[in-house]
């Protein structure tokens, strides 16, 4: 099968489309055929040696995937071959088949093209995972997302509005009309504009339930201001910095929680855990219409260094597909 494969670190230009051998399934797991995939800033680091994939034997890059079940294990019962389904992996949608756990898969909307799916689980389930289940986003609460036209700002966008919260987000000058038709309550154009006092009025001097950052660096203390008491700080990403000081004081006079988290890395029972709560939860509302994937533009397997490119200049606004 054809398969993206890393066998050195580097630029876009690293990026190989190989022959390999295809994976099989084992007793609880299923084979997929990988109609699309989507990029993430996680690909992006993990071309360059910074962020390991799982052990394969060839590092194939690719988190997310949509696709059809062509083989199921001996033990599987939840699907059956031609299902079309979509979901997260810890590594290796960028080829022409990959194998997951049965419980980690979730179905395509009915609403939805199968090649738009691919769209949908890594930054819906982390958006998900990040405002709700770990910072107890809920009904008439409020949420600062960083990043708002990022694929994981567009998400947390919708899943906010879909849940009775108000949004805040923060983006660059020409994603702003973007964000506000996504349903955003108040957009912050980040060049122009302080988030933390535009956080401060729009709560009147309250401060926001939870925020879900992407940048990190030096915005850790412009969050803890711009948070409530008892609130909640969402670390999901470091693309401003790893490093950075912090103010105790605001933590301890704020009591806020500051929390880091990933998906890739979780053990698989919890990867499972918050795919089924997300298929429960939320996956219905894209067959309502309250929810939809956000696509900026789609590239072919073998422009997979172009993608690359693409999203490295920082101009998309939601995901970038690519089309196996």
């Amino acid at each position: 099968m054809r398969a993206v494969v890393l066998e050195e670190y580097g630029g876009p230009e690293v990026l190989k489309v190989r022959e390999i051998d295809p994976p099989l399934a084992g007793p609880d797991e299923v084979l997929v055929d990988v109609v699309s995939t989507a990029l993430n800033r996680a690909d992006l680091l993990q071309r360059m040696g910074l962020y390991p994939g799982p052990p394969m034997d060839h590092e194939v890059p690719g988190m997310e995937f949509s696709g059809r079940v062509a083989g199921v294990g001996s033990r599987v019962t939840m699907w059956t071959v031609g299902d079309a389904v979509m979901g997260i992996v810890g590594g290796g949608a960028y080829a022409d088949q990959l194998v997951t756990h049965e419980r980690l898969l979730l179905p395509v909307p009915k609403s939805l093209a199968i090649e738009d799916a691919a769209a949908i689980p890594e930054v819906f389930i982390t958006a998900f995972d990040a405002l709700v289940v770990q910072g107890g986003l809920t009904t008439g609460r409020t949420a600062l997302v960083h990043a708002g036209a990022s694929g994981v700002g567009t998400a947390a966008i919708q899943i906010a509005r879909a849940i009775g919260a108000s949004v805040i987000v923060t983006t660059s000058t020409d994603k702003v009309e973007r964000c506000r038709t996504l349903g955003a309550d108040l957009v912050v154009d980040y060049t122009v504009d302080d988030f933390v006092a535009a956080a401060t009025s729009f709560t009147n001097g309250h401060g926001v339930d939870v925020i879900l950052d992407v940048v990190g660096g030096d915005y850790l203390n412009r969050n803890l201001k711009s948070l409530r008491t008892q609130g909640r700080i969402i670390q999901v990403g470091v693309m401003g910095g790893a490093t950075t000081e912090v103010s105790l004081g605001l933590v301890l006079t704020k009591r806020a929680q500051i929390i880091g988290t990933t998906l890739r890395s979780r053990p698989i029972e919890e990867k499972i855990a918050i795919t089924q709560r997300f298929s429960r939860e939320m996956l219905p509302l894209f067959d309502s219409g309250r929810m939809k994937p956000v696509i900026d533009c789609r590239f072919s397997l073998a422009d997979i260094a172009d993608a690359h490119r693409y999203l490295q200049t920082n101009a998309s606004v939601g995901k970038v597909v690519v089309d196996v």
